[in-house]
């Protein structure tokens, strides 16, 4: 029984090292800024959030970034909550570009833009991709309840480096 609980403790101390060390305990900071204009070139997509077709759209995504078929950052466009429309998404998926001059898009994808100039509540934090989406998100709604922001239902996310991601929500005028 003992080497059991040692076996135990040993797996959960190892857990909880990784979950540390891909960023599980930290905290996003959260400020209200001024947008900034953003071009997104990716696929659209509709339909619900389980089914294959966008994790295929994902993987897109991140071959254009592996085969240098464009420059940027993973990013991507929700234009409704899922969780308030039941599992139905409505988003674009894609790469943010830093310049659109003389950019040739990969087959399939188009150009869009993302206005800047608009108060948003922005979150950022150091985690993978793996665990940063739920913490921003949870970070952004928490934020806007103690401020008494009204938010709207289009998310820009993306992710400027390996081990960081940002999301930026319009505030409802």
């Amino acid at each position: 029984m003992k080497v059991f609980f040692y076996v135990m403790a040993g797996v959960a101390i190892i857990l909880l090292v990784f979950y540390t060390y891909i960023g599980g305990f930290t905290a996003p900071e959260v400020s209200v800024i001024t947008s900034e204009t953003k071009y997104v070139a990716g696929q659209p997509y509709v339909g619900s959030i389980k089914d294959e077709a966008l994790s295929k759209t994902f993987q897109r995504a991140a071959e254009v970034l592996d085969n240098n078929e464009l420059e940027g950052m993973l990013g991507n466009i929700y234009y409704n909550d899922p969780d308030k429309s039941g599992d139905s998404l409505r988003a674009f998926v894609g790469v943010i570009v830093p310049d659109t001059n003389n950019i040739t898009l990969p087959a399939g994808y188009e150009l869009r833009a993302v206005p800047g100039g608009r108060q948003v509540v922005r979150a950022e934090v150091n985690a993978t991709i793996a665990v940063a989406p739920d913490k921003l998100y949870a970070a952004v709604f928490d934020y806007a309840r103690e401020e008494n922001l009204q938010l709207e239902d289009f998310f820009v996310e993306w992710f400027p480096e390996d081990d960081r991601g940002v999301v930026e929500v319009p505030v409802r005028q």
